[in-house]
């Protein structure tokens, strides 16, 4: 069975990481090839790599604030790339529990506030993803 791969991305101008390195231990220890694109991603660039790096999934990690505008644009500009129907987008971080909804609507599938066990994404991401190997 393939494993499924996670792109973890830091989009904006956030320069802190650790949060999305401790979910990126979590899936790989849980079996999971992650890809970590590194602090400062534009959505271009994530959604590049996304396509570039053939993922199941593209998570992304924000606490600058920002996250209204980034993540929806992410899925925007995966869409137009055709790519969103393969993938889960999922997000986490410090995001205040009224812009939820708002950013669900514009297709991110779940979003993981702090204090959310890595045991909850880990079970989110493997009842979610899409299995490619259905579509050959």
């Amino acid at each position: 069975m393939k494993r499924i791969r996670v792109l973890i991305a830091k989009p904006g101008l956030d320069g802190h990481d650790r949060g999305a390195k401790v979910i990126a231990r979590a899936l790989r220890d849980a079996g999971m090839e992650v890809i970590y694109t590194g602090l400062r991603q534009t959505p271009e660039q994530i959604v590049g790599a996304a396509i570039q790096e053939d993922v199941d999934v593209v998570s992304m990690s924000i606490l600058s604030g920002a996250h209204n505008h980034l993540l929806p644009k992410v899925v925007e500009l995966l869409k137009a790339e055709g790519a969103y129907d393969d993938m889960l987008v999922i997000a986490g971080g410090v995001i205040p529990k009224e812009d939820i909804p708002f950013l669900k609507e514009s297709g991110v599938a779940e979003i993981f506030t702090p204090g959310t066990p890595t045991s909850v994404t880990i079970d989110f991401i493997k009842e979610n993803v899409k299995d490619k190997s259905m579509n050959i």
